[in-house]
């Protein structure tokens, strides 16, 4: 294992996951949440769009928080949301998924999508589970047993696919 390997597995080591409904989210968990939405989506990806959907409140939300320094708050590492089957749509669906800028390069998505289809497999067995996927990281969740449903589209400016996991 190299050196910037051996780093990388500590600070994964070292994250707090945690899973939640909207009405168990704290004030602040709530606003590091949309600022990292913000952050990402539509600062880093130049992409207005209009984030507060209406959905947040009933999915579930995985929040990583890597190891705060000295009496600093610990910092969101990673984030998504799960929206559960309902009359409309019988899958479940993950979206919102990234990493902050601080914490990329160390394969946190990767123990992200593995933490979340765990527990949505342990939580709904047999249910379906969909995203709505950046084009370009098809690879990404293929190896997650995602395959597109779709045909590639422009959502925003971004070339996006439906993905989807029986």
């Amino acid at each position: 294992m190299t050196a910037s390997q051996s780093i990388a597995a500590m600070r994964l080591a070292q994250l707090e996951w945690r899973w939640k409904t909207f009405a168990d989210l704290t004030n602040i968990e709530v606003y590091e949440m949309l600022a990292a939405r913000s952050a990402v989506f539509v600062v880093e990806q130049n992409c207005v769009y209009g984030d507060i959907d209406g959905l947040d409140m009933q999915a579930w939300h995985l929040l990583a928080y890597g190891a705060g320094v000295g009496a600093a708050p610990p910092p969101l590492a990673a984030y998504l949301r799960v929206l559960l089957p309902d009359a409309e749509d019988t899958d479940v669906r993950i979206g919102r998924v990234l990493t902050t800028a601080e914490f990329r390069g160390i394969k946190l998505g990767n123990a992200m999508l593995e933490r979340s289809v765990a527990h949505i497999r342990a939580q709904w067995p047999g249910t379906p589970i969909r995203l709505h996927a950046q084009a370009h990281l098809q690879g990404f969740y293929g190896a997650f047993g995602f395959a597109p449903v779709s045909e590639i589209h422009d959502e925003d400016g971004i070339p996006h696919v439906w993905m989807r996991s029986a």
